[in-house]
């Protein structure tokens, strides 16, 4: 073996991050599995660096590490493979292994399948083992095969999903600063829109150029609101929090925070429990909810919002958020929680908010449905843990 052929395996095995830790239990399975479809009481997922075999994964024996010059395993690690032994005592790479003579191991019977790394580098074996001597027919070293690829599906697996964490974080990262960088200029644009307004405010004349800075105002309101629901999102895909959460003062923080946009809207709220959960996350459902009930009004009654929570069963509470709106019709109520729908062309949401809601809701355990308000409107009701 070259040194260029250790620095592969080494950097291949190093990327699925299973040295140093317990065992996975879906590796634990899969070699459980081989020794009961081969019939022999031991198996193992081998990993092997340049100076040692590590045992990621063992069935009948407790996992272990040894150098790699004792290894069976690496004596044959760049051979053909699938590879069985009956009596390793009469095969000449073997006699002598001290997994063999009994220095470390009385292993009689050996099979073994290489394990391949989807970029083409051997990073270990799945083998298995019997003190006594045997043999396996054809569909069993087909098994063995058949097994050895599924370890490697299950490391890369496990490796493209730390993968996507980190390209989450990162973007979540990212639109922190983007966000930044966006806000602090349309706030000074604001600013300034906002001073031109007070100075022509007593010039009779200037009504056309206070109509335009009132709309360019309203603008850069929306594009900071869109701002604000754009990083929310991202930051979604971050860890989630399992703690007691209050919902009683989640919605009071809510109700202080929109007291603007919901002046003079009636909102009654009947007692809240306390769930398990992330209150920041389910702070961003109610005030999302709470918001969308404002932004929709049904243009000939007065705005009402009512705010309830039911037991389900022993473990389960259902809030809902009912208002006297314009409502959702029946066949756009799943559809409205996809990612950027709006049911009309006015620029009263951004699309994002529902499906929000329905991504924090999913990420703790819980399910969310919209109903009709009985009198018309529109009810949103979802579970969570208590």
């Amino acid at each position: 073996m070259t040194d260029t052929t250790g620095a592969l395996r080494r950097a291949s095995i190093d990327q699925y991050d299973v040295l140093g830790h317990p065992p996975r239990l879906e590796l634990t399975a899969i070699v459980e599995l081989a020794a009961k479809v081969c019939g022999t009481p031991m198996a193992t997922v081998n990993l092997i660096t340049d100076t040692e075999q590590h045992q990621v994964a063992a069935y009948g024996f407790d996992a272990g590490i040894c150098r790699r010059e004792d290894s069976m395993c690496a004596a044959v690690l760049g051979q053909d493979t699938p590879l069985v032994v009956p009596d390793a005592r009469e095969d000449v790479r073997f006699r002598d292994n001290p997994f063999v003579t009994g220095a470390i191991g009385s292993v009689r019977f050996y099979a073994s399948h290489q394990l391949t790394s989807l970029d083409g580098v051997v990073i270990g074996t799945l083998c298995v083992f019997d003190d006594k001597p045997r043999t396996l027919d054809a569909e069993q070293v087909e098994a063995l095969g058949t097994l050895a690829e599924r370890v490697v599906d299950v490391l890369e697996l496990s490796l493209r999903s730390r993968q996507l964490a980190q390209s989450n974080e990162r973007l979540s990262s990212f639109a922190g600063r983007v966000s930044h960088d966006l806000k602090s200029p349309l706030t000074s644009v604001s600013m300034s829109l906002e001073m031109l307004r007070e100075r022509l405010a007593d010039d009779d004349q200037a009504d056309d150029a206070v109509w335009l800075l009132e709309r360019a105002i309203n603008g850069s309101r929306r594009m900071a609101s869109l701002i604000d629901e754009v990083l929310s999102y991202a930051s979604l895909g971050g860890a989630m929090s399992a703690e007691p959460v209050d919902l009683g003062e989640v919605l009071g923080d809510v109700l202080s925070d929109l007291s603007g946009s919901l002046s003079g809207v009636e909102v009654s709220r009947g007692p809240l429990p306390t769930v398990v959960g992330d209150a920041t996350q389910l702070r961003s459902v109610l005030q999302n909810l709470l918001d969308n009930a404002s932004k929709y009004r049904h243009p000939t009654r007065p705005l009402a919002i009512a705010v309830s929570a039911a037991r389900v069963d022993d473990t389960r509470v259902a809030v809902s958020v009912a208002d006297n709106g314009l409502g959702v019709p029946a066949a756009d109520r799943e559809r409205v929680f996809e990612p950027r729908v709006r049911l009309s062309d006015d620029d009263r949401g951004s699309g994002i908010g529902l499906d929000t809601v329905r991504r924090v809701v999913q990420a703790h355990g819980g399910s969310i449905a919209i109903s009709e308000t009985p009198g018309g409107g529109a009810t949103v009701t979802f579970e969570l843990l208590v």
